[in-house]
C-alpha cells in the first residue's frame, strides 16, 4: 500500500475553500473570498509565493516569521529526508535523546551567560504560557506585567497578556494578577513594582502589532527596575529572535540579560513547528526541584526529532551564511530606500523599526487630501493602511500585513535572505500605490470595486456549489487580489500574529 499526494492534490485541486467552508471556519472562508484573497498558491520558493496560474508574489509577511529563511530552504529539506530515511526512535518520552539536547547546547551558546537551561515546546504561544508558569513557580509570586498594544499568543494565558482586547471577547475571564502597562513607561513599571508581589514582566523587545520601539534607555532601566524589586525579566523574541532585526536577539542590541527567553517561529525553518524556553539555572531548577517534579511541565511532541533537526539545521545556515549581518545590512539598507517616500508623500509619517522587522506608519495628510483620509477613518479606522495593502498585491503582486487591527501601520517581515532587488521592487511599488493615493481617490474606488466583485463572485459560486450538493473548484477570481488584514480582528502579528 502506498500514500498518493501528487495524485491526492491533483483530484482536489481548488477545493480548498470550499472544504474550509464545510469542515472548518467558515467565516475565514468568507472573509477571504470577499476580499479577493482566495489565491491558490501551489509551491514556495524563497522569498516567492507561486499559485496555479503560475503567478509570483513577493513575500514581505513569511509566515509572520516563520520562513526567515525563505520558503523550501534546501538544507532544512535536505535535513529532513536525512531524519525520516534514519528511522530515529521518536518520542520515546521515558529517554534522554541526543537531538534535544545538542539543540539546547546551540541555543544557550547564543544567549548572555546567565541561561543555561532549555525547554522544548511546541509553539510561541506554548512558550509563553512556559514562561508564565516559571516564573511563578521561581518567585512565587502571581502577578505579571504585560504591556499595552502586546501580542503574546491565543492560548488562555498567553492571551490574558495580549493588550488588545478585541482577541479577549467572549472568552471569560483568563490569568488572575496579569496587570497591564504602558509600553516604554518606566514610571508605570515601577509603580506596578513597588509592591513587591511581580513576579515577571513579559514583554516583546519591539512589538509585533504595530512595530513599536520603547524609549532610548527605557531597556536597561527597566531591567534594573526588575531586578531592584526580584521579578523577572522575559524576553519574548518569539518573533524578533534567531537574526531578525540584526542581532540574534534582538534584547542583544541593549546588552540586556533576561532572566527567560522565549523563541519559534524562524526555529522550525518553516517546516516542523517548536518552541523553546531558555532559562537560568536557578529558574529552571525551582521548577523541577526533585526527582518527584522530574515532568511537572512537559508537553507530548514538544522534543520531536524532526522539530529538533529542523532547528538545528536552521542555527547552521544563520550561522554559516551569515544571515544575522545579512538581516541588519539588508534592514539599514531598506529603511534607507524607504524614506526618501517619507518627504516625497505626506501620508507617509514614518519608517520605523530595526533590522528587518519595519513599519510604515500613514496619517493624516497636512494639505491635499486632508478631508478624504478624515473621513474615511471615520467610517473604518484603519482603512488607509488596507487601501495600500490591496494594490500593493493586486497591481505588483506583494504579500504584506497590516500591523494590527484600526492602526495605519504595514509591517514588513520579509525572509532574511533578500536582497536589493526585492527592496527595490517593494519601494517602487509602494511608490506608485503612494503617488496614486495623494492625486486622488482611486484605491478606495479600486478597492470597493474589487470587494464588490468577489463579494458578487463568492455568494454565485457558493450557491452553485449548494444546488450540485458537491464541492467543485471555485472560479479564478475576476479582480487580483488584496491580502488585507481581516476586519475586525485585524490579522495577529503572531498566532502569531500569531504575530
Amino acid at each position: 500500500m502506498t500514500f498518493d499526494l501528487a495524485g491526492l492534490l491533483a483530484a482536489h485541486r481548488g477545493e480548498q475553500f470550499d472544504l474550509h467552508d464545510q469542515f472548518m471556519n467558515p467565516q475565514l472562508v468568507n472573509v477571504l473570498s470577499t476580499l479577493g484573497f482566495d489565491r491558490r498558491y501551489v509551491r514556495g520558493e524563497g522569498a516567492e509565493l507561486i499559485d496555479d496560474r503560475g503567478d509570483r508574489y513577493l513575500d514581505l509577511l513569511s509566515g509572520f516569521g516563520v520562513f526567515a529563511l525563505g520558503r523550501s530552504h534546501p538544507v532544512i529539506k535536505d535535513a529532513l529526508h536525512q531524519a525520516l530515511d534514519a528511522d530515529l526512535p521518536n518520542l520515546v518520552q521515558l529517554d534522554c535523546a541526543l537531538l534535544p539536547g545538542l539543540l539546547a547546547r546551540a541555543l544557550v551558546g547564543k544567549a548572555h551567560a546567565g541561561i543555561e537551561r532549555v525547554f522544548f515546546a511546541n509553539s510561541g504561544a506554548e512558550s509563553v504560557e512556559t514562561a508564565i508558569k516559571f516564573a511563578r513557580c521561581a518567585t512565587s509570586r502571581e502577578r505579571i506585567l504585560y504591556c499595552g498594544h502586546a501580542f503574546h499568543g491565543l492560548t488562555t494565558g498567553a492571551l490574558a497578556l495580549n493588550g488588545g482586547k478585541e482577541f479577549r471577547k467572549g472568552f471569560g475571564r483568563l490569568l488572575p494578577g496579569a496587570t497591564e502597562i504602558p509600553f516604554g513607561d518606566l514610571g508605570a513599571l515601577e509603580r506596578a513594582l513597588s509592591g513587591g508581589d511581580v513576579a515577571a514582566l513579559v514583554v516583546e523587545p519591539i512589538q509585533g502589532k504595530g512595530v513599536y520601539l520603547a524609549p532610548d534607555g527605557f531597556w536597561p532601566a527597566a531591567q534594573a527596575l526588575c531586578r531592584s524589586r526580584g521579578a523577572l525579566l522575559v524576553m519574548d523574541e518569539v518573533q524578533t529572535g534567531l537574526g531578525r532585526t540584526g542581532a540574534f536577539f534582538c534584547h542583544q542590541h541593549w546588552g540586556l540579560e533576561p532572566d527567560i527567553i522565549t523563541v519559534s517561529k524562524a526555529l522550525s525553518g518553516g517546516y516542523v513547528p517548536v518552541g523553546a524556553v531558555l532559562t537560568s539555572t536557578a529558574v529552571f531548577d525551582a521548577v523541577y526541584s526533585s526527582m518527584d517534579r522530574a515532568v511537572v511541565h512537559s508537553s507530548t511532541f514538544s522534543k520531536n526529532q524532526l522539530a529538533m533537526v529542523a532547528g538545528l539545521a536552521t542555527l547552521q545556515v544563520i550561522e554559516e551564511d551569515g544571515i544575522v549581518e545579512h538581516a541588519r545590512v539588508t534592514g539599514e539598507r531598506f529603511m534607507e530606500a524607504l524614506r526618501p517616500l517619507v518627504d516625497r508623500y505626506e501620508l507617509l509619517h514614518e519608517v520605523r523599526g530595526m533590522g528587518l522587522m519595519i513599519g510604515l506608519e500613514f496619517g493624516v495628510p497636512t494639505t491635499r487630501g486632508r478631508a478624504r483620509f478624515r473621513l474615511m477613518e471615520l467610517a473604518r479606522p484603519g482603512i488607509f493602511s488596507q487601501l495600500v495593502v490591496v494594490p500593493l498585491f493586486n497591481r505588483h503582486r506583494i504579500l504584506t500585513q497590516v500591523a494590527a487591527d484600526n492602526v495605519n501601520i504595514i509591517k514588513l517581515l520579509p525572509p532574511l535572505i533578500i536582497g536589493d532587488a526585492e527592496i527595490e521592487r517593494f519601494v517602487s511599488a509602494l511608490d506608485d500605490v503612494l503617488a496614486d493615493a495623494e492625486r486622488s481617490a482611486g484605491l478606495l474606488v479600486e478597492v470597493g470595486r474589487t470587494m464588490a466583485t468577489n463579494a458578487v463572485r463568492h455568494r454565485r459560486h457558493a450557491r452553485h456549489v449548494r444546488h450540485a450538493g458537491e464541492a467543485g473548484p471555485p472560479a479564478p477570481p475576476a479582480t487580483p487580489a488584496p491580502p488585507a488584514t481581516p476586519a475586525p480582528p485585524a490579522t495577529p502579528h503572531r498566532s502569531g500574529a500569531g504575530r
